[in-house]
């Protein structure tokens, strides 16, 4: 047999408990959930982006699905579109657990599109911004949700 040498455990220390991962099941895809947020979803607006959010009509396995929509009229390069698309996943992925504790608290789970409404490509720090800016909206429509029921 060979020897190998040592394997030391990875200290607990190092490993890291909450990972910011934007799963398969975070992600809006019913076409019938979307065309019915569409229909009578509450909508406001920042400056980058237009959001269309509501309750979940059903149980999902986490407090909020998301959809990403970037306007083909706007950008007709579909490398361009994957470009913002993927900027608003990132941003949305680091820091989607302010919003989290949020729901959790309350025990409320969300549904809502992102849709990107400027005709220029942002830079990732303006995404960001405009992401936080968007969950500030989202936790204060919350809480008056919250104070109602």
């Amino acid at each position: 047999m060979r020897k190998t040498g040592l394997v030391f455990p990875m200290p607990v220390l190092f490993m890291n408990t909450t990972r910011k991962k934007f799963h398969k099941s975070e992600r809006l895809c019913s076409q019938k959930i979307i065309g019915s947020l569409f229909d009578k979803g509450n909508v406001f607006y920042s400056g980058l982006f237009r959001v269309v959010w509501d309750i979940s009509p059903a149980e999902i396995q986490y407090p909020a699905q998301v959809a990403f929509s970037i306007p083909k009229k706007n950008f007709r390069i579909a490398v361009t579109r994957n470009l913002l698309r993927r900027r608003m996943r990132e941003a949305y992925r680091n820091n989607k657990h302010t919003l989290y504790d949020l729901l959790i608290k309350e025990n409320i789970q969300i549904i809502f599109i992102v849709i990107y409404r400027k005709n220029t490509v942002a830079d990732f720090q303006t995404i960001e911004n405009a992401m936080k800016e968007i969950f500030d909206k989202l936790k204060v429509l919350i809480r008056e949700i919250g104070k109602k029921c």
